[in-house]
């Protein structure tokens, strides 16, 4: 029997001590959404549909590894955007042990639609509003993550909003240019790969992504505010130039009202 199958029997056969026996129930691996530590779960809690992340069984007892699960909590905890999987406890799930609990996120990895060549106008689009607003957040408050790709974006099911998960486990005083410049050089594999494979291409979307990957981080914007800038096809420049514009019309409207008094 393999670890994932001794939990899985595990949690099936032990509820929570002194808990009611509903607590946690139909609990669910998720393979495709694992990640180097830790393993990933759906289940119900109280009849309300939740995620896990845990630990893997040969980490669960090292104590470096249960500090990292903590501080991922205790970074993202506080983390409100709609475009983000929101944390909600950090708690023993019977079976598996301390586990992060996040809202409930059913839907499509862009990975997967890629694949599956289900790719459309709508994902794009979310690429180009909702995605660039997630990471403009997430350097504001100056989180460290893993790197933005298409398995860590998903569009839910119905509405197909996107959200993106596994977004920080470290917090700063400032991030480096580094940490901005790769976020910069991710979004723009993302959304090159998308159009490439999808078939839909977008003349300034791809103006974008050939920015943001320039071999030179200090030839790409300068952050996600930038990068959201250009993506509503705007620059500071012409920003700058129509506020000029608008205090040059209203000193002539000025200069005409005292000339005409």
């Amino acid at each position: 029997m393999t670890d994932e199958e001794k939990i899985i029997d595990k949690v099936e056969q032990s509820p929570a001590e002194g808990a009611p026996s509903d607590r946690w129930t139909e609990i669910e691996h998720l393979p495709e959404w694992d990640e180097e530590f830790y393993y990933v779960y759906t289940a119900k809690k109280f009849g309300k549909w939740v995620m896990l992340k845990t630990l893997r069984p040969e980490y669960r007892d090292e104590p470096k590894y249960q500090q990292m699960l903590d501080k991922e909590f205790e970074v993202r905890y506080n983390l409100v955007h709609p475009n983000i999987i929101m944390i909600n406890d950090l708690e023993e799930v019977p079976g598996l042990g301390r586990c992060i609990i996040t809202d409930d996120v059913y839907g499509l990895s862009l990975r997967k639609l890629i694949d599956q060549g289900k790719v459309t106008q709508h994902h794009i689009d979310q690429l180009r509003y909702q995605l660039p607003a997630a990471i403009e957040y997430i350097q504001t408050n100056h989180i460290v993550h893993h790197p933005i790709k298409p398995e860590r974006i998903i569009f839910t099911e119905n509405i197909e909003n996107l959200k993106l998960i596994d977004v920080g486990f470290d917090q700063k005083q400032n991030l480096t240019n580094v940490d901005v410049a790769d976020d910069i050089y991710n979004y723009g594999l993302v959304l090159r790969e998308t159009m490439d494979k999808s078939g839909i291409d977008d003349f300034q979307l791809r103006r974008v992504a050939v920015k943001c990957l320039h071999p030179n981080p200090h030839r790409r914007y300068n952050d996600a505010q930038a990068l959201r800038l250009a993506l509503d096809g705007m620059t500071n420049r012409s920003i700058y130039m129509g506020i000029i514009a608008f205090l040059l019309i209203m000193i002539t409207i000025l200069v005409f009202i005292m000339i005409h008094k």
